[in-house]
């Protein structure tokens, strides 16, 4: 059963959370690595669980796991096996059960809002590369060869217990077109959402627009919702609504701060949005919006801020 669905039946927005790596980063983490936050997967997984546990206190209804870049692959490059690989991907999934878990059981948590629903992140194949690539969507892999890299890593956040699948930040459509192929042909019953990263407020990043992507996907039973992540928030007014023109799924928006990301050394630059986020998001749920939170940059006051509204 779909679980988006099933929570917008009874609640006007699911609240998503905010960055995983800022967040880790705050707490002294290093992530200037190919592996990024899914290091800490390795490091210091406790501190991924506390992050979880902020963004619920600040009154996000679902966690994204912090297996963006938790790939088989990526593990494998670090002397790792497949065994050990999958094991750390579906660690991902166990410390934000365990995090909501521990928050839900507090029954001073539950007054006014939904048990929180884990997300598992499902980044694309750019991200793997670690090369900004999931901002231009420039690598020449076939469908099949998309779906072959996807297989892994969804099966075991699949196994490991996630409510929906987050996949986001895909840069073009032929990369949504093999997440989907696969998720019918190989794991029925199984939702997912597909979050696009866009440069303008037409086109995602590979210049495909966001109305051709909503409209292929609107077909497909098993997407839970559409929308964008990662994107300067000037742009998400726009883009929800052409999302909204071109399919009947609920439209998921979680930008970034706005600030430019440097893919050479990580880094992000600028002064980011001068709006607050809470005033943002509302009227991003005004042009459409139905599940909002952030993504890079961003933070639990921002979560917090998106949820003083919601609940008011």
């Amino acid at each position: 059963m779909n679980p988006i669905a099933l929570i917008l039946q009874q609640y006007p927005v699911l609240i998503l959370d905010g960055a995983m790596a800022t967040e880790l980063e705050r707490h002294g983490c290093d992530l200037n690595d190919s592996l990024w936050s899914a290091k800490v997967l390795m490091d210091n997984p406790e501190l991924i669980g506390r992050v979880h546990t902020d963004y619920f206190a600040a009154g996000a209804d679902a966690a994204i796991t912090a297996s963006y870049q938790a790939t088989v692959e990526g593990f494998r490059g670090r002397g790792l096996n497949e065994a050990e690989a999958v094991a750390l991907i579906r660690r991902s999934v166990r410390i934000a059960v365990e995090a909501r878990d521990a928050f839900w059981a507090e029954p001073g948590n539950r007054p006014g809002r939904l048990k929180p629903i884990v997300a598992a992140s499902v980044g694309p194949y750019g991200a793997f590369l670690a090369d900004g690539s999931e901002y231009r969507g420039d690598y020449a892999l076939t469908e099949e060869e998309l779906a072959d890299f996807h297989r892994e890593r969804m099966r075991a956040l699949i196994e490991a217990g996630a409510d929906v699948l987050a996949c986001e930040t895909i840069p073009c459509l032929r990369e949504a077109k093999a997440i989907i192929g696969l998720l019918e042909a190989e794991f029925p019953g199984v939702y997912a959402w597909i979050s696009f990263s866009a440069k303008d407020a037409q086109h995602i990043s590979s210049g495909e627009t966001i109305a051709e992507c909503a409209q292929w996907l609107d077909a497909h039973e098993q997407v839970a919702a559409v929308g964008v992540n990662c994107t300067p928030p000037q742009y998400i007014n726009a883009l929800v609504g052409e999302i909204g023109r071109h399919t009947a799924k609920p439209v998921i928006a979680y930008p970034n701060s706005g600030e430019t990301y440097d893919p050479a050394d990580k880094t992000w630059t600028s002064a980011g949005s001068v709006d607050s986020y809470g005033c943002s998001a509302k009227q991003w749920h005004e042009a459409g919006a139905r599940l909002i939170g952030g993504c890079c940059r961003t933070t639990p006051a921002d979560v917090k801020a998106i949820a003083a509204w919601v609940r008011s």
